[in-house]
């Protein structure tokens, strides 16, 4: 029995029998979620055509349990495997209800006509994609965000056990990107499909995938667990990030900070000073925040977007260090911004700042 269900095996890839990427050893287990992220043109999609024997493989093996893939007749692989890469298909005359049946082509005979069990197996999957009202319409003639969910249910009318796509919420509003992530979801968590993608949108990749890919260089950079991979080092190294920041808690991508000493001082609590952040960075006006305990949600984007923090413990009483040190800050700014700050047991000593701005008219 192989210890995963689908493995690559010191597989390499690339064109004409050069190498893009070399030394990929990753299992899959069945049913797991896996997500290629890296920069444009690092060999995301090579990947995926290699796997998907859409290209020749430059050495290595891909293995179904104990069976080599690239051995697999194409039907057989047909059965097993859906594809839904970014190449645009070309077709003529072709309806989308056409082009989803085409799924359907691995398991009919020789004349490739549909049962009537085929033929529900299309209804169902064009309503798992909301598709349906497309059924008679010309493959050619609708959007790509549309053709990218016909594509997705000829995928799922394969009934596959893995199933591949390459890039597949790009085209796709946001409403269409959750909602195709979603069905990947269900189909693998209810009906233990593998699905292997690539995707641009890293905080999407975050929260639906299981294991991470990072694609960059010649070798696999990082594979593991979101929790594992997601973290601003990695990702600031994967996309080469210097002109901005990565925040893996809330899995948003911030501008860099506004540049000099700070001339506005925000005090805040609980994401009230999180607007204002984004406001003054906009108008690329440097600030200060404070006094702000590291585990409230307006220190994770303050750490990143101004030019000084004054934090305290979490849970302890503001101590007259800290007090005095936000006093400094505060004195060398030109205005005070309460942002809508909450007083409460342990944070009484924002009572002193908001008094001093005040009396000095800065408030």
């Amino acid at each position: 029995m192989a210890d995963y269900y689908f493995q690559m095996k010191d597989l390499s890839v690339g064109y004409n029998g050069n190498s893009l990427i070399r030394d990929i050893n990753i299992g899959i287990n069945k049913g797991e979620i896996v997500t290629l992220i890296g920069p444009n043109g690092s060999g995301k999609s090579t990947i995926l055509k290699s796997i998907t024997r859409q290209l020749k493989v430059v050495g290595g093996n891909v293995f179904f349990d104990d069976t080599s893939l690239l051995k697999l007749p194409y039907k057989e692989l047909a059965s097993k495997m859906a594809v839904v890469l970014t190449d645009r298909i070309k077709t003529e005359l072709m309806t989308c209800h056409d082009i989803v049946a085409t799924g359907r082509y691995p398991y009919t005979g020789r004349l490739g006509i549909l049962t009537q069990e085929d033929e529900c197996l299309v209804e169902e999957a064009m309503q798992a994609v909301h598709a349906q009202e497309l059924g008679n319409r010309d493959f050619n003639a609708i959007s790509d965000g549309q053709k990218q969910r016909v594509l997705l249910a000829r995928a799922i009318c394969q009934a596959p056990d893995v199933i591949v796509l390459d890039e597949p919420t790009s085209f796709l509003d946001v409403k269409y990107k959750l909602e195709l992530l979603s069905i990947l979801e269900r189909m693998a968590r209810q009906k233990k499909i593998t699905v292997i993608m690539s995707l641009h949108e890293i905080d999407l990749a975050q929260k639906i995938s299981d294991k991470i890919i990072c694609v960059k260089g010649e070798t696999i950079s990082h594979y593991g667990s979101p929790e594992e991979v997601f973290t601003e080092e990695i990702i600031r190294e994967l996309y080469g990030i210097n002109n901005g920041y990565f925040d893996p808690l809330f899995g948003s991508i911030e501008l860099p900070a506004p540049e000099g000493e700070p001339e506005v001082f925000v005090i805040s609590s609980g994401g009230t000073g999180i607007p204002v952040y984004r406001r003054l960075q906009k108008e690329h006006i440097p600030f200060a925040a404070g006094i702000l305990y590291e585990n409230d949600m307006d220190y994770r984007l303050a750490r990143l977007l101004a030019a000084e923090v004054i934090t305290e413990e979490p849970f302890e009483e503001i101590r007259e260090e800290t007090l005095q040190k936000a006093f400094v800050t505060m004195g060398k700014c030109k205005r005070v911004i309460n942002a809508g700050v909450k007083i409460g047991a342990w944070n009484k000593g924002i009572e002193k700042l908001l008094e001093k701005a005040e009396k000095e008219g800065k408030l």
